[in-house]
């Protein structure tokens, strides 16, 4: 969760004349003589690097890796070079070894008896190609794959100057699998890494942790995966029999999936002194950032008791009233949506349920200064597509997509008004504001077509096109144009944090170029179209860039920094670029230790928040 741009080789056009169980399957036969393959657009370093490199999990990748020079005549070896193993005098608490299971003679016997069956359905399925969007060769391929944890370090190599504004920790999330994937493998279903660089009077430090959850405890203490995953593995008929063999591994006491099985690998909030990882799969993970500059996983986190149900990755703070905006969508049963909301002090808010027809989709959601906007839109779960030997997130195309507006005190959702919004699907929204003078509500947000090709593969190339979208109350009418006269794939980003809900004049987004790697980030300015790029250099890609305010009274909207971790796929080193968000100059760069992938969202907690820390 992630940002999009890193999680797919290719996004394309939904085809109405082909089903998408059909789609996936015809796209699941993709070798190097296709020309389909030829989509996937991945750099020939990126490819190379997956190729002569087996990086397949965070167990066996050391922090950094050096890449070998090539002479023109290189010719690929038959098989992959082996990565030595994380090196040992890290010190990573993260071991590769399990941990002996005290089992009765029952659960031994079930599970020998359940391993026994996991192995009939994995021979099975390497019958079949994976496609694209769970081949693990394909979505953590490059720097896409895993590293191991890193320590803090302190003292950092900086180039230029770091200003002296910035003071406190950046921090930012991602997918890293602990174990590498036995079967298919999305993006998104890594267990959830935090990258941490704190900056202190004009120096930095560094350090990556795995955020402990309950899964990937167990399955670390296990020695293997043996949770399912969400997007890479539950399609069809094998997803049902994976699915099957979890619950009754659940059953016998193998695993325990009573205390979550999410990942925490997407989103990022601090809020009440409390540093939240989360995946709408789960309740969140408190992480705590240590007085050296380490992190520590404190644990789930359900606001002491108040919160019962999963929390969307992207819950909003409020910049005037530090008010905490939050949604929870099911999956299996109604209510499939309920909204609610903390006090600066952390107090919840009763559920409001909101009437959905059918589960949806929905990674992200806007505030206003009155109001929470809500996207119900076309991509859908539809768990029986699973039974027919298809995907259990689908693209609808006969649903109307639209947007709720619902006041943000809102004891019910009686209020609650819908404006239909056809064909727009945007995976996040920037921001949003009201306008009296014309009763409407605008919505900045990247639209996306097809709208399920996170998920499933199709034909035709992505597009994500910055969008405004206006929703006027009274007409219950919208209109929506495109924000860039110039056709570029804008996705992952955010506004200057301390007018969220207001209207805004810029906006800074990922320049997925070349899909669907980055190569550097676009400042656009919302009222004009006008787009203003930096490029974070040859052969170097990051992901999403992170504005910092200067100064929060500042008159100047744009008047801060934009951090940006990139790593120079040629040198095969990391690196965070501090870039001057008004003149979108260099300030300085910090090498890191360690090899940081392409990740999802971050945030900044500033030394002041720090020192309020639960």
């Amino acid at each position: 969760m992630p940002s999009t741009a890193a999680a797919t080789g290719t996004w394309v056009k939904p085809v109405t004349t082909t089903t998408t169980t059909t789609r996936h399957r015809h796209l699941s036969s993709l070798n190097s003589s296709n020309p389909l393959r030829k989509q996937l657009r991945f750099s020939p370093s990126s490819s190379s690097i997956f190729k002569s490199n087996t990086l397949n999990c965070s167990l066996q990748t050391p922090s950094l890796i050096q890449i070998p020079k090539r002479s023109p005549s290189y010719q690929q070896p038959s098989t992959p070079t082996k990565i030595p193993r994380e090196d040992k005098t890290q010190k990573s608490k993260t071991s590769s070894k399990p941990v002996p299971q005290q089992w009765n003679l029952l659960q031994r016997a079930a599970s020998m008896a359940l391993d026994i069956m996991e192995s009939a359905l994995l021979s099975k399925e390497k019958q079949t190609p994976l496609p694209k969007t769970s081949d693990p060769k394909v979505q953590i391929a490059g720097n896409f794959a895993p590293v191991p944890e890193h320590p803090v370090e302190h003292s950092l190599p900086v180039t230029g100057k770091i200003p002296d504004s910035i003071q406190g920790v950046y921090v930012r999330n991602g997918a890293n699998p602990l174990h590498e994937p036995v079967a298919g493998h999305h993006l998104f279903d890594g267990d959830g890494m935090v990258h941490a660089l704190q900056f202190k009077d004009g120096t930095a430090s560094y350090a990556c942790r795995f955020t402990e959850t309950h899964r990937m405890s167990q399955e670390r203490d296990l020695g293997r995966p043996l949770f399912p995953k969400a997007i890479g593995e539950l399609h069809g008929h094998s997803g049902t029999a994976r699915l099957l063999l979890f619950y009754a591994r659940g059953m016998f006491g193998l695993v325990d999936p009573s205390h979550g099985i999410g990942v925490a690998n997407a989103g990022l909030v601090y809020h009440n002194g409390h540093l939240l990882a989360m995946s709408e799969d789960d309740l969140p993970y408190h992480v705590q950032i240590t007085e050296t500059g380490d992190l520590k996983t404190v644990g789930r986190y359900d606001f002491e008791g108040q919160l019962k149900s999963t929390m969307i990755a992207h819950p909003k703070v409020d910049p005037a009233t530090g008010e905490l905006f939050a949604l929870s969508y099911d999956v299996v049963q109604k209510p499939y949506l309920k909204y609610f909301k903390f006090s600066p002090s952390g107090d919840k808010s009763p559920d409001v349920e909101i009437n959905l027809e059918q589960p949806t989709m929905m990674h992200d959601f806007a505030i206003t200064e009155r109001h929470v906007v809500i996207p119900d839109q076309q991509v859908v779960f539809k768990l029986q597509e699973m039974i027919g030997g298809g995907s259990p997130v689908i693209y609808d195309k006969n649903k109307m997509s639209r947007f709720g507006i619902l006041d943000k005190n809102a004891k019910d959702a009686s209020g609650i008004q819908w404006v239909d919004c056809p064909d727009c699907f945007c995976f996040h929204l920037w921001n949003a504001w009201e306008e009296p003078e014309t009763d409407e509500i605008v919505v900045i947000g990247s639209c996306m077509t097809p709208p399920d090709s996170i998920f499933n593969e199709c034909d035709e190339n992505l597009e994500s096109v910055l969008s405004e979208t206006r929703l006027n109350l009274k007409a219950e009418k919208s209109t929506c144009r495109r924000i860039c006269a110039e056709n570029l794939n804008l996705e992952a980003g955010m506004v200057n944090r301390n007018r969220l809900g207001r209207k805004t004049r810029f906006t800074y987004l990922a320049l997925a170029e070349p899909w669907p790697k980055v190569s550097g980030f676009a400042k656009v300015d919302l009222s004009t179209g006008e787009v203003k790029k930096h490029i974070y250099g040859e052969e170097k890609y990051g992901g999403e860039p992170l504005f910092l305010p200067r100064d929060p009274n500042s008159e100047n909207e744009d008047d801060g920094y934009i951090l940006a971790f990139v790593h120079d796929e040629k040198e095969w080193k990391s690196e965070l670029q501090i870039v001057n968000a008004m003149d979108l100059k260099v300030e300085a760069t910090i090498q890191l230790p360690s090899r940081v992938p392409y990740g999802f969202h971050g945030t900044f907690i500033s030394a002041k928040d720090l020192e309020m820390q639960a």
